[in-house]
């Protein structure tokens, strides 16, 4: 499990979020379940629990207390991850691969999820370069996946 508060100076992260999310196709949760507000509050990862529930963007999204439930209620923008979940990297080279809710960063003040660890190294390396790219493909991108 990678956690990481990273700051690194003049990265524009205003990529939005839309409702292509990451979800799982079983359950239909945003991000597996996992709770996005706890990597803000605990920084790691805390499964959301189905008492705890919002839809946002056409996705069910689960926390694990109501505190959370509602701050995220208040300004979805801030928590929910950049790029819909979805690995910053892959989509700096114009393709979608969704990111794994234990493999994260949050920078900036935004939750970036990684597809794996080799992904999220190849970010850090480089994260100015990953971002340009990634903000540059992702309406391309976004474009290409199912509503």
């Amino acid at each position: 499990m990678a956690l990481g508060l990273v700051a690194f100076p003049a990265i524009g992260l205003h990529a939005a979020t839309t409702e292509r999310v990451v979800t799982d196709r079983y359950s239909g949760l945003a991000i597996s379940g996992f709770d996005p507000v706890s990597y803000f509050v605990d920084q790691k990862p805390v499964e959301g629990r189905p008492e705890y529930e919002y839809t946002y963007g056409g996705t069910v999204w689960r926390f694990r207390n109501e505190g959370n439930r509602n701050a995220f209620a208040d300004n979805p923008s801030v928590y929910a991850p950049l790029f819909g979940g979805y690995d910053p990297v892959g989509i700096a080279r114009g393709v979608s691969r969704p990111g794994h809710p234990e493999v994260f960063l949050v920078l900036r003040g935004r939750l970036l999820l990684f597809y794996g660890e080799a992904a999220r190294e190849q970010f850090l390396a480089d994260p100015v370069t990953v971002l340009t790219d990634a903000q540059s493909h992702w309406p391309q991108v976004r474009a290409g996946l199912t509503p």
